[in-house]
């Protein structure tokens, strides 16, 4: 799962906020210095990331895509996902995602003293570029997995992954959509940050 989710998985306080975002930086973090609440959500963070990436639906998902692009299949569908949960928030969450999204962002800002420069730099550019609202439409989608494609230091067949992508679009979210109320049930019964 990509930011939106790990963030929708969170409890409501900043440190777990923080905690939940932490699992893409921790490199060279000192982990014991860090406060318990933020350790819980890193736990509830690897949790998530250890459930999707072994579960048969997203094995599935990962499936669907050619043999030269599978290895990238997984970055692929962290980022798609976020997309269907945005397009079906309302169907998972009570609060219209507009106002989810203000609230997270001004959590992010209020984090910022929490979190390892590369995550602050990366949490601003979320915030002031507003990546989330990009999620929504396709083609700001393909430019974002583009970019991420264009980041990979060896040379790589990531790049144009969204015509992969446009023929099992309705394959994807629906996979998506048996598989989130999973997750939910699953990071639940879990409770790490209880």
């Amino acid at each position: 799962m990509n930011y939106l989710a790990h963030a929708a998985l969170a409890q409501s306080s900043v440190h777990s906020l923080v905690g939940n975002l932490l699992g893409d930086f921790c490199k060279g973090v000192e982990l014991s210095t860090l406060p318990e609440a933020v350790l819980a959500g890193l736990a509830n963070h690897r949790a998530v990331d250890r459930y999707t990436d072994h579960h048969p639906l997203v094995q599935q998902a990962k499936r669907q895509f050619s043999a030269q692009r599978r290895r990238f299949a997984a970055v692929t569908l962290d980022v798609l996902f976020d997309h269907f949960l945005i397009l079906h928030w309302q169907s998972f969450y009570a609060e219209p995602f507009v106002k989810a999204k203000e609230r997270l962002y001004s959590k992010l800002a209020q984090a910022e003293p929490l979190m390892p420069p590369a995550m602050q730099l990366t949490m601003q550019r979320v915030r002031q570029q507003d990546w989330l609202s990009a999620y929504q439409q396709l083609p700001s989608l393909a430019r974002a997995l583009d970019h991420i494609a264009a980041r990979i230091r060896f040379e790589n067949q990531f790049a144009g992954i969204m015509e992969e992508i446009y023929p099992r679009y309705n394959d994807l979210e629906q996979i998506f959509l048996e598989f989130y109320p999973q997750l939910l049930r699953h990071t639940a019964l879990l409770a790490l940050e209880a």
